[in-house]
Formats: structure tokens, C-alpha cells, sequence
């Protein structure tokens, strides 16, 4: 059951660009579509941002994020088939000398982020995956949690 369920997980956030990164501030949550790489054994999440953006000072703040990605296709057989996952975590940027390995995981997936990154304002930001929530057919809720 644990393999087949972090192979699905392992073929959605491989298969998918982009999640929909969950922060908060004081009263309200805030979402933003963020392009995502995965590293290996599915302990974290990667992406970048601007520091001036609202995400980046949420995070700051409040570290505890959460990230949706899903296979939805807007089609009507999305409710019998599309799968989601939820990761949910702690958000915290790499120091400089962890910062271009990170950066070359999210390049590996995403090469036209090349210019992006290069930028001194980009943040490299990690999140720790604490576990994963999967949902299928609206209804078939699994946990797991990386070793």
C-alpha cells in the first residue's frame, strides 16, 4: 500500500509545472502558482520568488505552508478520475552555499527559470515536507509522511 501510494506521488509532482502554494498573513490565507521541483525521496519541495512579493513576506512570518498540486484536466472526467495531493510543511530559504543546488533541481525541471534565478532579488526557497495528503475520486483520502 506505502509503495504504491508514494509512486502516485512520485508520478504527479513529476508529471506537473506548477502547484498552488498556500500562504498566510495575519487575518487572510493567500494562494500563488508557483513552477515546482520535487527532490529526491520526496523530502522537499522547491521553487523560487521575488523578495518583495507578498508569498515571500508571508513565509517570512509564518513558515508553515502548504502546496496543491493535481492532475485536473477540466474535463467532466475529472471528478471520477483527477488525483490531488496536498504537502504540507515548512517553508524556510537555503543558505548561499546550499542555494545553487537547490537552484540546479528546480533548473533541471524548469530551464527557462534560468534568467529568473540569475536575478539577486530571486529567493531559492525549500519546504520541508512534513506529509502528504492524497485525495482521488473526491473521496479516497491517504496520508504519508517521508521518511
Amino acid at each position: 500500500m506505502k509503495k504504491g501510494i508514494v509512486r502516485i506521488i512520485e508520478s504527479l509532482v513529476e508529471r506537473q509545472s506548477v502547484g498552488v502554494l498556500a500562504t498566510y498573513d495575519e487575518l487572510f490565507p493567500y494562494c500563488s502558482l508557483v513552477a515546482f521541483a520535487v527532490t529526491g525521496e520526496l523530502r522537499k519541495l522547491v521553487f523560487a520568488t521575488m523578495r518583495d512579493t507578498r508569498k515571500y513576506a508571508n513565509m517570512k512570518t509564518r513558515p508553515h505552508v502548504s502546496m496543491l498540486i493535481d492532475s485536473r484536466t477540466n474535463r467532466a472526467e475529472d471528478f471520477n478520475d483527477a488525483i490531488a495531493v496536498t504537502a504540507i510543511g515548512t517553508a524556510s530559504e537555503p543558505n548561499s552555499a546550499e542555494r545553487s543546488s537547490f537552484a540546479a533541481v528546480l533548473l533541471a525541471k524548469h530551464p527557462s527559470l534560468r534568467d529568473f534565478l540569475a536575478d539577486p532579488d530571486c529567493a531559492v526557497i525549500c519546504i520541508d515536507v512534513e506529509k502528504f495528503v492524497l485525495v482521488a475520486h473526491f473521496k479516497e483520502v491517504t496520508e504519508y509522511v517521508p521518511e
